[in-house]
């Protein structure tokens, strides 16, 4: 026994219970995970290469023909006195020759404001690439937080109802003993409290999954007993109801980040059919060179410039590329457009569904089961009613408050789906 308190007692305080609201644990959520943080990095990236898309190329310095002695008979065979110096009162210049040569790339055609344009939208893509990630996640994390609320308070009914259960056991146990019952009413009365015991350490293992999931989406430690309290268990839909069908699939439009992404790149798509085209454009290769020793003249400066000539590659192939990935984004665009409208247009009717069934129980309906459970209670101790009659009610009980629970729940998964179809948060209370 002594071991098993202290067994108890380790246990309770390896765990650090964290009771937060939906609204605490989403600001946490939104601050601590890990997979926006890394998502954002995408943004800063593509600001990076919006701003190295802006930089000229560098200009490109050779230096070449130098020669850092000359022999004597190198120098007779040309019957040369050397070339002057390159300082007064020394000699250090006489016997060298050296080339320098300065180039600069010249982009032609448009090329590097047309480069600018795909990287700015690049970085309008990562954008809307991390709205659709948190898009994603924000609806795994409110089920998860929806759940987490369903089965603590499936948890706690359960809790309950054992505890009534068990002191009618002991109570039928001590009349048993005395002789004063049979032992056939114990033992069903034994194998509900087993029933309702079995279901209770179901549900704390759902919750050790929930709380694992929500401690990894929020970047809680492994010993953290998390739990939500019972507030936006339900939300509030009145508000919702006078929405139409159209209406949500333009704001969806307005809203959902995969709609813009493949608006963008379409735009893009274009963009890069018009650099190709202007790849048909030789760049320019502007140059100046200098030379000393190599030439008529001593110090001889020229100025020069370079291009491909455009004889046997006219970019056809890379255009005929860039040509079908603008079909071909026209295509996904209005395959996405049709998901999308039917996307909302379920969501809605899934919602509108689940509404109607919710508000189908009577609002007293729960209050009802909490007086009637009491006076079946009450009158099976009295012995008003058999044991046949209160298992049965005991049955209907729970499978009634399970139904009650799972219908608000429904109503905050079916809520949640419309804001994800329509990509914003239409409902969040």
């Amino acid at each position: 026994m002594v071991l098993l308190v202290l067994s108890l007692s380790f246990s309770s305080q390896g765990q650090d219970q964290l009771i937060l609201s939906r609204e605490d644990c989403e600001t946490k959520f939104l601050k601590e995970n890990l997979q926006l943080l890394a998502e954002e990095l995408e943004i800063s990236q593509a600001e990076a290469m919006v701003l190295q898309s802006k930089y000229w190329p560098n200009p490109n310095l050779t230096i070449d023909q130098v020669n850092l002695w000359a022999t004597q008979g190198q120098l007779d065979a040309f019957d040369t006195e050397g070339l002057p110096a390159f300082n007064s009162g020394s000699s250090f210049g006489t016997k060298q020759q050296i080339g320098v040569s300065l180039e600069q790339l010249i982009h032609t055609a448009g090329k590097r404001k047309k480069l600018m344009a795909i990287q700015n939208i690049s970085l309008e893509k990562s954008k809307e690439y991390f709205r659709d990630v948190l898009r994603g996640l924000k609806i795994e994390f409110r089920n998860q937080l929806t759940q987490l609320q369903y089965l603590q308070l499936s948890k706690r009914m359960y809790e309950e109802e054992l505890l009534s259960v068990k002191q009618l056991t002991n109570a039928y146990l001590r009349q048993v003993e005395l002789g004063h019952i049979s032992k056939g009413e114990y033992v069903r009365l034994k194998a509900l409290e087993l029933e309702i015991t079995q279901k209770t350490n179901a549900v704390k293992t759902e919750i050790n999954q929930v709380q694992k999931e929500l401690n990894v989406l929020m970047r809680l430690s492994a010993n953290t007993d998390l739990v939500i309290t019972d507030a936006g268990f339900i939300k509030d839909t009145d508000g919702f109801k006078l929405r139409s069908i159209p209406d949500l699939i333009v704001e969806a439009k307005e809203n959902r980040p995969d709609y813009k992404i493949a608006s963008l790149q379409e735009t893009s798509s274009l963009i890069e059919l018009e650099y190709e085209k202007a790849q048909r454009i030789p760049d320019v290769t502007f140059k100046v060179d200098y030379d000393r020793g190599g030439n008529f003249m001593y110090n001889f400066v020229g100025f020069g410039l370079s291009f491909d000539l455009p004889v046997f590659d006219r970019n056809k192939g890379n255009i005929l590329h860039a040509t079908s990935e603008i079909e071909q984004s026209q295509l996904r665009s209005q395959e996405l457009e049709l998901t999308l409208e039917n996307e909302v247009a379920a969501a809605y009717k899934d919602l509108i569904n689940a509404i109607a069934f919710f508000e189908s129980i009577d609002a007293d309906y729960d209050v009802s089961l909490e007086i009637m459970l009491k006076n079946y209670t009450q009158n099976f101790k009295e012995k008003n009613i058999s044991i046949v009659e209160y298992l049965d009610f005991m049955e209907a009980y729970l499978t009634n408050k399970i139904i009650i629970l799972e219908a608000s729940k429904d109503v905050n998964e079916k809520a949640e789906k419309l804001n994800y179809s329509i990509g914003k948060d239409l409902i969040n209370k």
